[in-house]
């Protein structure tokens, strides 16, 4: 597999709930060591399409590949297995317990029995280590003390604990500070250098000119362009990719629908 190989597609997915047809045929690839930008207007099919990845609503068709393979997701485990973490907006993290507890929550070590707290602690430690965090006073504080930005720091380890190979971000900067922003997409970026495939979902522009490798713009469930990142892509541009389907500021070599 190589950095133009996808780490993970979505071929031809369609969902319907009733008579809503929410996503049209997508398609939708993340590479390894590359921030993936999923953007869209209110409604676009964005959630939808992330939770048929991670398994909590089946596709009405199409199918999933991974590393080539074609592989079945008929829930949560399955993606869990594959390595597909997500961080939802609202982060999953239970305030009244410390960092480690919420890292290990439902998947803790044990010895003989009991709880292997030296572990968890050490290895809690070296996964916020290696992912730089350093405003941590302690792994043992509790949640309900963070900062939204640690919040979101939490959550962000707690998805790349478990030898992720793809972490889904649902808009993790939106209740943010311009310095807590800040520090969130460094740490975005630094997901992708060791090699993840990261998927950001963001209404900002700029955060997602700021850390995206590559923008899938979604208007009325459907993925209308794959667009690189270059100096010329402009807030603009995309704007107009997801409120009309279409841009007149595309360049050659972008693949727009």
């Amino acid at each position: 597999m190589t950095e133009s190989t996808p780490l993970f597609e979505a071929v031809g997915i369609n969902k319907t709930f009733g008579s809503v047809h929410v996503l049209h045929d997508v398609d939708f690839a993340v590479y390894p060591g590359t921030v993936t930008a999923l953007i869209g207007d209110n409604g676009a099919g964005k959630s939808t399409l992330v939770k048929t990845m991670a398994g909590i609503h089946p596709p009405d068709s199409g199918s999933f590949r991974f590393d080539g393979s074609v592989v079945d997701i008929d829930g949560p485990r399955d993606a869990a297995a594959l390595g597909i973490e997500v961080v939802y907006q609202d982060l999953a993290l239970c305030e009244n317990l410390d960092v480690v507890q919420n890292l290990y929550l439902g998947r803790e070590l044990t010895v003989r029995g009991m709880l292997d707290e030296r572990s968890m602690e050490r290895a809690a430690r070296e996964t916020l280590a290696s992912l730089g965090v350093r405003t941590l006073q302690s792994v043992r504080q509790l949640v309900q003390a963070l900062s939204g930005g640690q919040r979101q720091t939490v959550a962000i380890a707690k998805a790349v604990l478990w030898n992720s190979h793809v972490v889904i971000l649902d808009e993790p900067t939106a209740a943010l500070g311009v310095a807590q922003t800040e520090h969130v997409l460094a740490l975005v970026r630094r997901l992708a250098e060791t090699g993840l495939g990261v998927v950001l979902i963001s209404h900002n522009m700029v955060d997602v000119l700021q850390v995206a490798d590559r923008i899938s713009p979604m208007y009325l469930g459907r993925i209308v362009a794959d667009l690189p990142v270059t100096p010329d892509t402009t807030t603009e541009q995309l704007v107009e990719l997801i409120t009309s389907g279409r841009s007149n500021g595309t360049e050659h070599g972008e693949v727009v629908r």
